[in-house]
């Protein structure tokens, strides 16, 4: 199961008032057990829920919070982090949600990168494609997101073997 993708809980978007409490209590009633966060803490107070990691906790879901900034990519060793933490979360058959704020930039592209992480077979195309189906034509929203993705694998390779030969040094 591909985790879904979701606007920020309690937000306004697109003329649309979101209410944070039904809104959690809606995502708990889904069986919802783990919740990526991608939105920064400026962003959080800006949209007017600066306690909403809080209110997630408060409802038993874990919260994984790892703030990107709006139109960015993550350094790799934090999506490294994030997509360790998601396939130990679908290994676990876990009902996760990831989102930002309007669930098509950094969702889509956690969510592309994911896709990415755990086949060899599937293309940064193809991942792209696979998001654009499911979100519509906006999902991946910047240039800086659409090159990430085509340069994911080799930075991810790159990363985790300086990675493997620093815990490899450091263990002599």
């Amino acid at each position: 199961m591909k985790p879904p993708i979701s606007i920020q809980a309690s937000c306004k978007f697109k003329d649309v008032r979101r209410n944070i409490q039904k809104d959690t209590e809606e995502l708990k009633s889904y069986g919802i057990q783990d919740i990526f966060v991608f939105c920064t803490r400026g962003e959080l107070s800006k949209y007017r829920v600066p306690n909403l990691l809080d209110l997630y906790q408060q409802y038993g879901i874990i919260t994984h919070h790892h703030p990107i900034p709006d139109g960015g990519t993550p350094d790799i060793a934090s999506c490294c982090d994030i997509m360790e933490e998601l396939a130990i979360c679908l290994k676990n058959n876990r009902k996760t949600l990831i989102h930002c704020y309007g669930g098509l930039g950094r969702s889509c592209l956690v969510a592309a990168c994911l896709l990415l992480y755990l086949s060899d077979t599937v293309s940064p195309q193809q991942a792209i494609d696979s998001l654009r189906d499911v979100r519509g034509s906006g999902a991946i929203q910047t240039i800086k997101q659409y090159n990430y993705l085509h340069d994911f694998r080799d930075k991810l390779a790159a990363y985790l073997s300086s990675r493997d030969s620093l815990s490899r040094s450091v263990s002599r």
